[in-house]
């Protein structure tokens, strides 16, 4: 073969696995798998320990004898969009998909607060890393990808930061919620700082969540308004794929500025992509799919 035709060749390789391996994405999202029914997909509903509490949760079982790879899939505040939708894409490319409804919310008992949100993560992260949980939902220990929207979002940055064990982050329209960017405050907070993040947590919703008050979250972001911020987090990620995903939605700015931050910190495969879209992803559903299934896909290497 002469030197000339070996670039054409390499790329029409390179070409047929990139087209492979989108269309793979693709079939997750339209097509459901063959069954297999030795090992078939199926979903384990049980409840979670966490700090004397049992909060509802399920596993969306791949099919499949495994063991498979895990996303833990964490709920925004208060968490009218599930996105189980995309639970349902994730699984169909052979991951296992771990929900739970944190202390406090949607009837799990308990008392709701941003600090048992991260608390909860942790449980879940625990759960499937325990030999026996992991066995009866055929799944990697090891292999646990946190994907947090909105709030949840803030919930897998914290977290994934927090445990090196952790594969991968993957934040979708991630609320930071250090009181500098709740309501970019500069200086020293007052009073009236508490009653404006009092106000703007009740017009998202209050009633599915139990124990709590728009006062007392408040003041919880208040407290931890020097811990709480995606700007610190950057070198505890540098060294784990981290993928974030925005919107038109007016919160794309600090996880813009973690992955530019990640980036100068390591050769963590960081990146972004941004949509036209609102906070929920109302009209662009499929891209999203598309997005997460792609980062996926390179977290796995299939």
């Amino acid at each position: 073969m002469h030197r000339r035709e070996v670039l054409p060749v390499v790329l029409r390789v390179a070409l047929f696995f990139a087209t492979a391996t989108v269309a793979a994405q693709n079939a997750a999202i339209t097509t459901d798998p063959p069954q297999d029914k030795t090992n078939p997909a199926t979903v384990e509903s049980f409840q979670l320990p966490t700090h004397g509490a049992l909060v509802n949760a399920f596993v969306y079982v791949a099919a499949g004898a495994g063991p498979h790879p895990s996303v833990i899939l964490l709920h925004g505040f208060p968490g009218n969009e599930r996105n189980l939708d995309l639970a349902q894409a994730i699984r169909r490319a052979g991951w296992n998909v771990f929900y739970l409804d944190y202390r406090g919310s949607w009837g799990s008992p308990g008392d709701f607060s941003f600090t048992h949100c991260i608390e909860d993560a942790n449980a879940a992260i625990a759960w499937l890393r325990d030999p026996g949980h992991a066995a009866s939902v055929r799944a990697d220990p090891k292999a646990i990808v946190l994907i947090g929207h909105s709030m949840g979002g803030f919930v897998a940055l914290e977290t994934g930061a927090a445990d090196p064990g952790i594969e991968a982050t993957i934040a979708i329209s991630a609320a930071d919620l250090g009181a500098s960017q709740v309501l970019g405050v500069t200086g020293a907070l007052r009073d009236q700082d508490r009653k404006a993040i009092a106000t703007a947590l009740a017009a998202e919703g209050m009633a599915p969540l139990a124990g709590t008050s728009p006062e007392k979250l408040a003041d919880e972001v208040l407290a931890n308004a020097a811990a709480w911020n995606f700007a610190g987090l950057a070198p505890k990620l540098a060294d784990r794929p981290l993928f974030v995903i925005t919107a038109d939605d007016g919160f794309s700015a600090p996880p813009d500025a973690l992955v530019a931050a990640v980036s100068k910190d390591g050769d963590a495969r960081a990146g972004s992509i941004h949509f036209a879209t609102d906070h929920t992803y109302s009209d662009q559903r499929i891209g999203l799919e598309e997005a997460v299934l792609g980062e996926l896909t390179k977290i796995s290497g299939k």
